[in-house]
């Protein structure tokens, strides 16, 4: 487990509060706005970072967060781009857990070896590629510890016990429970039921804390995951439809952010919320 979020989940516990992790997409709408998201929201309370680089189909996602893997590839971000923004926001937060979001052809294409080393050396501590199941992860974890990086795995809702203990056994950092099936921002977000079970459906294997994702999108969805039995919730759709409000632009051209006050201030409410409610 990387000493960040091995630090990060002690002091939590000691604290009796759970951790709140936001999802921000790099490079969206551009790099420049992308960092003072994240600035926001580490000003605001987060936890922790869950960053996605942005990729043309991201089969995990919603049509919400899919708007911004399209914003930032249309402004024409690159992996090389993202690398570049997670130094910055390594230099800025020494201390803070860095996860990444990375569809497979990503790796795929750098090369295993070459793909984990060069996010390790950026500054991340994780990498969850959410198309690759654990079943198909050896080549992946090896890679990762290799490079120092925590692999995350998927646990899904309704999972076999062969995969949940597969998962529980092989990530590092966290596990990323998801509280029910399908892709992030559907129409179904508003309706978390069923957190203690899946909570325990993963426990019961051991293994890294748990984090409850997919379906986080209020105080009170972040309040009944910690009550579960998670260690924190990860949120992005409801940031990113946030984001999304603040927005000009739309495919093929690049967007931009029309009031970078008011989405920060915007940004800095529901975070804090967030966060209050892991208390």
């Amino acid at each position: 487990m990387s000493t960040r979020y091995e630090k990060l989940f002690t002091d939590l516990a000691e604290k009796g509060e759970g951790a709140f992790v936001p999802f921000l997409m790099l490079g969206d709408p551009t790099p420049a706005d992308a960092l003072e998201i994240v600035r926001t929201v580490v000003e605001a309370g987060a936890d922790a970072l869950e960053l996605g680089v942005p990729f043309s189909d991201p089969v995990a996602d919603g049509p919400t967060i899919q708007t911004s893997h399209i914003r930032a590839l249309d402004g024409g971000v690159t992996v090389d781009d993202a690398l570049n923004q997670i130094r910055t926001i390594r230099a800025e937060f020494p201390d803070l857990p860095i996860g990444m979001l990375i569809y497979g052809n990503v790796p795929f294409t750098r090369g295993l070896d070459s793909f984990y080393r060069e996010f390790a050396e950026a500054g991340a501590d994780s990498i969850l590629i959410p198309d690759v199941p654990v079943r198909e992860g050896a080549p992946f974890i090896a890679a990762a510890e290799a490079a120092g990086i925590d692999p995350i795995f998927i646990a899904p809702a309704q999972a076999a016990e062969r995969t949940l203990e597969g998962v529980a056994a092989h990530s590092r950092g966290y596990i990323y429970a998801i509280s029910r099936d399908g892709v992030t921002g559907t129409e179904r977000e508003s309706s978390v039921t069923g957190l203690s079970e899946v909570v325990e459906n993963v426990r019961r294997f051991g293994g890294a804390p748990i984090l409850l994702g997919f379906g986080i999108s209020t105080p009170a969805h972040v309040a009944d995951a910690i009550a579960a039995g998670a260690a924190g919730a990860i949120s992005g759709s409801a940031i990113t439809k946030i984001i999304n409000r603040y927005v000009e632009g739309e495919h093929p051209e690049p967007g931009r952010v029309t009031d970078m006050a008011a989405l920060k201030g915007e940004l800095h409410e529901f975070v804090s919320a967030m966060k209050a409610a892991t208390r």
